[in-house]
């Protein structure tokens, strides 16, 4: 049985969406993050994931152990890099959309 998530962890998705020609390029550089993010200490889960009917948009799937992991995140290398692209490769800002856990009915 897993455990609850704890009241510091940070659950969210990162909403990314390409400029039209930048598909691929995007994909590549979003791609290039999963493993050293998966690497950090403070990472539970980091995982990406392209919408289905509208190609070019992307998700990450994120769990942080706390605000403070996240706020790591942000300032790595691999994410600064990724962040100087911005310009470039998105048709608007990432949305993080943080997400909290819906408890679930005990069975009893």
């Amino acid at each position: 049985m897993s455990q609850p998530p704890s009241a510091q962890q940070i659950v969210a998705l990162a909403r990314v969406k390409a400029k039209p020609s930048q598909r691929e390029a995007l994909q590549d550089v979003l791609a290039s993050l999963v493993a050293p993010s998966r690497a950090e200490a403070g990472c539970l889960d980091y995982a990406l994931f392209e919408l289905r009917e509208e190609p070019g948009t992307f998700y990450v799937r994120e769990t942080w152990t706390s605000q403070e992991a996240l706020d790591f995140h942000r300032a790595t290398p691999h994410f600064q890099a990724f962040a100087r692209r911005f310009t470039e490769l998105l048709e608007e800002p990432i949305r993080l959309i943080p997400l909290r856990p819906v408890p679930r009915p005990s069975l009893t």
